[in-house]
């Protein structure tokens, strides 16, 4: 019983994405872009989506891609934190 409560807490979910700002401290928003057909038009439309990310050291500048990871709730707006950085900004 044990062993699939530990397998279903490890599956968490990520995103990658671009930051838009690391003006907090500890924190950046993280934009997500997805695409998704739409029901009525038939087409694929992008969605956009921004995550407030928890960054510890503040390593994260604007523009860098990083994939972020679900957490427990740090703060009202804050329930993500940055994994890795991916791509720097140049």
């Amino acid at each position: 019983m044990e062993e699939q409560a530990v397998k279903a807490k490890a599956h968490k979910r990520s995103f990658v994405g671009l930051v838009t700002s690391d003006k907090m401290d500890k924190t950046i928003v993280v934009t997500v872009s997805t695409k998704r057909m739409d029901t009525l038009y038939k087409k694929y439309v992008t969605w956009t989506k921004k995550y407030k990310a928890h960054d510890e050291n503040n390593d994260a500048h604007i523009g860098d891609t990083v994939r972020i990871v679900e957490c427990r709730p740090l703060s009202k707006d804050k329930c993500w934190r940055l994994a890795s950085i991916i791509e720097r900004a140049k």
